[in-house]
């Protein structure tokens, strides 16, 4: 009888979801995991029907980081310099640093939903996503620092730009994990949910998401992503740039004349 597969995946009206599916690995990545997981991606990316995507996983841990098992280089073929191992970052660890910019880069939202532990590479992946969301069950934890080195996918660079200097220390230079009340105070879940609705939850607000106006939401991605790293002069042209083109849409232009008009119907008064 053959495995299931690493990841499955299914569409619910405009939302497609991907469920991490290894619970009796506690879902530890493989290279299966990120190939069908990109071409998951891919296709959400590329079919105008998908408006939101939502990551979850089976079973009691959301992730455990990577499968150090599946796929593992011999001893032999690992790498033997600092060059080597930051040109490994760079260009292999399952492609993940591809498929993260991908993420960060599609002009659509990408929730991921967290009913267990969050360890490692699954932290890093989701830190890629525009949207987390959390069961009060849910934790945590880099445990990388037990071993002497960084998470070096996301784990610094992309983790310090959601949460600051100041927790990120505790993540990584304390090596402490984080319970879900704590992840909100953080700034690394947006929402904690119930356990006994979490499922529920997460589907209302990727319904939610799916019925907000497309073009807006892409060109919000960009324009937040853009003002984080500019100056405040710069983000309000980037800003008015943004609206240039929003506000030519037909969508705004029948809206607003449409609410024009139901103003004028009322005698001037909103």
């Amino acid at each position: 009888m053959p495995d299931a597969p690493h990841l499955l995946v299914e569409d619910e009206g405009a939302i497609l979801i991907a469920t991490l599916n290894r619970p009796e690995k506690l879902n530890a990545i493989t290279p299966e995991t990120m190939e069908l997981f990109e071409e998951a991606l891919h296709r959400f990316r590329d079919t105008p029907a998908l408006k939101v995507m939502l990551i979850r996983a089976t079973g009691r841990y959301f992730c455990s980081g990577v499968d150090l098992r599946a796929g593992k280089s011999k001893p032999a073929d690992m790498a033997r310099s600092a060059v080597q191992i930051r040109e490994n970052h760079r260009l292999k660890t399952l492609g993940m640093h591809r498929i993260y910019d991908e993420m960060e880069s599609i002009e659509k939202p990408i929730v991921v939903a967290h009913q267990g532990a969050t360890v490692g590479g699954g932290l890093e992946m989701s830190l890629s996503c525009d949207f987390r969301l959390a069961a009060r069950s849910a934790s945590y934890a880099f445990p990388e620092g037990k071993f002497g080195v960084l998470p070096a996918s996301n784990g610094v660079s992309r983790l310090v730009r959601i949460i600051g200097t100041h927790w990120t220390r505790y993540l990584i230079m304390a090596n402490l994990p984080a319970d879900a009340d704590r992840a909100y105070v953080m700034g690394l879940v947006h929402e904690v949910f119930p356990d006994e609705t979490f499922d529920e939850d997460v589907m209302r607000f990727c319904r939610h998401l799916s019925e907000q106006h497309g073009e807006q939401m892409g060109t919000a991605k960009l324009a937040i992503e853009m003002s984080r790293d500019l100056g405040l002069a710069q983000a309000r042209n980037v800003e008015r740039m943004a609206n240039s083109a929003l506000m030519l849409n037909p969508d705004y232009l029948a809206m607003i004349e449409k609410h024009i008009k139901s103003i004028g119907s009322k005698g001037g008064k909103d």
